[in-house]
């Protein structure tokens, strides 16, 4: 029985500080050089992963944006593109107007990622824009007009404010949109008490993403497992052979586990995969 290991990033596989250990790096090299099947499913983009999984010999096409994206780690290359449908996003984005919100706009014109921003109104955004240009994201551009970035492929609406500012946006667009987007609202765990309000398709879910991908494998979901800290896991816990929630997990999100193992400042998503894959 051939198995795949599948971990979502921030709070499961990598520290407090968004960073991979130095122990989980260098075991997760020995496993994927020994032809160990593992991969990610992040909310991150291809940019953001290749900066924190640098060094890392990953083989198998990776899950970014939740599912909007499924690519190829090494080149950047989108196998799979779930883009929001175009009759909808100048709808999208004209109610993100009118609750008063600039959105952060991510896309894929058929050569390259864009991620377009016009104005930046609040700290959360700030922290974001920030954190982009340290990372010297190659997608980053200021727009004059966030509605001609709609001829792109659009991929991700992000709406970053208070969460009491987002409510009422949030609630709208799921009593419209509900059967057409895949919607999540959190808090950023690294600039505390700013969330983020993130529109995809429908079918850019960690779910119909490990589906697809092992489709294309020929594994199935018996022999899967996968790894979270978030109620944005829920949806890939349900379809895994072993849902694994790390020890910081949500609550919520335990209560679909098959099993818990340690805190993602533990090594403990590599040490899992270490006794596993030699069984």
């Amino acid at each position: 029985m051939e198995k795949i290991y599948i971990s979502d990033l921030d709070g499961t596989l990598l520290k407090n500080d968004a960073t991979l250990s130095d122990y989980t790096k260098s075991k997760l090299i020995e496993l994927l050089q020994s032809n160990v099947n593992f991969t990610v499913a992040t909310a991150r983009s291809l940019v953001s992963l290749q900066a924190v999984l640098r060094g890392l010999p990953i083989k198998l096409p990776v899950i970014e944006f939740n599912g909007a994206f499924i690519s190829d780690f090494n080149t950047g290359s989108h196998k799979i593109i779930n883009a929001i449908g175009a009759s909808i996003v100048f709808e999208l984005l004209s109610l993100i107007r009118k609750y008063g919100f600039f959105p952060f706009i991510s896309s894929f014109d058929g050569k390259r990622d864009s991620l377009h921003y016009k104005k930046i109104e609040n700290e959360g955004m700030e922290w974001y824009l920030r954190d982009r240009i340290k990372a010297n994201d190659r997608r980053l551009k200021k727009s004059g007009s966030l509605r001609e970035t709609l001829k792109e492929d659009i991929v991700c609406f992000t709406v970053i404010d208070k969460p009491e500012r987002l409510i009422d946006l949030t609630l709208e667009i799921n009593d419209n949109y509900a059967d057409e987007l895949e919607i999540q609202f959190m808090n950023n765990q690294y600039s505390p008490g700013w969330h983020w309000l993130t529109i995809y398709d429908r079918r850019a879910a960690k779910d119909r993403a490990i589906v697809a991908l092992l489709a294309e494998l020929g594994l199935a979901t018996e022999n899967l497992t996968v790894f979270g800290d978030h109620l944005n896991d829920r949806k890939m816990f349900k379809i895994a052979a072993n849902a694994i929630a790390v020890e910081n997990a949500q609550g919520e999100l335990k209560e679909y586990a098959t099993e818990i193992i340690g805190p993602n400042e533990e090594d403990s998503v590599v040490k899992y995969i270490i006794n596993d894959s030699a069984r």
